[in-house]
């Protein structure tokens, strides 16, 4: 299975306001490459999402704004490309918003969510959020809330439910973006 594992931090409860964002690239079920920044949101942080993330406008102030990562980045993101997030409801708009804030069009991909996946094939998980997740299917996660290790755990669920449940099972909760 190929596909990219996403993962965005905000700076507060606005969905353009994208402070970091981890890229892991899956390769026929192996992690092959990753990609991490944190990115200058020009917003205010919250104090919540400070101490959910840990970053703070202090760490961005030099770092690229998204109309400025995103052509590193825009290669990715094709059609027919599959992008898996946990709670990828989140991670699109989070792109979405970030992108029309510098009028750049949103790309055409297709989306798995992890926490969707999550819950139909583990359906007596107490919760289906990310750390619970991964530590039930013995899964790496590293350090929550920090995009890199979101995106990598994220790969791992999604690696360790096509191993389990196969590729059939997956293709069925994809949908395009």
């Amino acid at each position: 299975m190929n596909f990219i594992a996403m993962d965005f931090e905000t700076a507060n409860h606005y969905p353009e306001s994208a402070c970091s964002l981890a890229l892991v690239m899956v390769r026929n079920t192996e992690i092959v490459d990753r990609f991490y920044t944190v990115i200058n949101p020009q917003m205010p942080f919250d104090a919540r999402n400070i101490q959910v993330h840990q970053i703070t406008a202090e760490d961005v102030k030099n770092a690229p704004t998204m109309a400025e990562v995103w052509p590193k980045i825009k290669g990715l993101y094709q059609p027919g490309m599959l992008v898996a997030a946990h709670n990828a409801r989140f991670d699109t708009n989070v792109m979405r918003q970030s992108l029309a804030r510098y009028n750049i069009s949103e790309p055409h991909y297709l989306v798995i969510d992890t926490l969707t996946t999550s819950k139909r094939f583990e359906p007596e998980l107490p919760n289906h959020k990310l750390d619970t997740v991964s530590d039930a299917l013995d899964v790496e996660l590293w350090h929550h809330h920090n995009a890199l290790s979101d995106s990598e755990a994220c790969a791992g669920i999604l690696i360790n439910q096509e191993k389990q449940f196969g590729d059939e099972a997956i293709k069925n909760l994809i949908y395009q973006i």
